[in-house]
């Protein structure tokens, strides 16, 4: 099956809110190797002026990643993820992420591009708090080979 191009423009609602919790910062955080004390002691975080630990910047793929398996899970889309190859992820943060956190993320298609048997996609997850305030943008490009490649 061919990834079909009319995904671009395609939006997919935010699914499953996620709770950020503090062992999941923490373990996130030792599974990059991120080592600032904000991350592991509520105190420190606080006397940063955070009400609880703080995610690392790259926390936010997590729930990013959730909203990419709607696409993926899409029968419509034609990506088979045994294809896929990650080509870029960014971040833009509104604000940190943080212990407590009850967080959404609605994901855009925001580019379909063939690439010889297969195609590039770009997509957009908006993050917000379940009242709605932004907390992150992401945005990932992923490369879905095609047959023989």
């Amino acid at each position: 099956m061919t990834i079909n191009p009319d995904l671009q423009g395609r939006s997919y609602p935010a699914a499953e809110v996620y709770d950020v919790g503090r062992e999941k910062i923490r373990e996130f955080a030792r599974a990059v190797k991120a080592t600032h004390p904000a991350h592991f002691d509520v105190e420190a975080a606080k006397a940063l002026g955070h009400s609880d630990l703080v995610a690392p910047p790259t926390f936010a793929i997590i729930v990013a990643q959730r909203a990419d398996a709607q696409l993926i899970e899409d029968p419509d889309s034609g990506i088979d993820f045994s294809r896929v190859v990650h080509a870029d992820q960014r971040f833009t943060h509104h604000r940190p992420i943080v212990a407590g956190d009850q967080l959404r993320a609605e994901l855009h298609v925001d580019g379909v591009r063939a690439m010889g048997g297969g195609a590039m996609i770009t997509t957009r997850s908006e993050i917000t708090t379940v009242d709605g305030e932004r907390v992150a943008t992401t945005t990932s490009s992923i490369l879905v080979r095609g047959e023989g490649q």
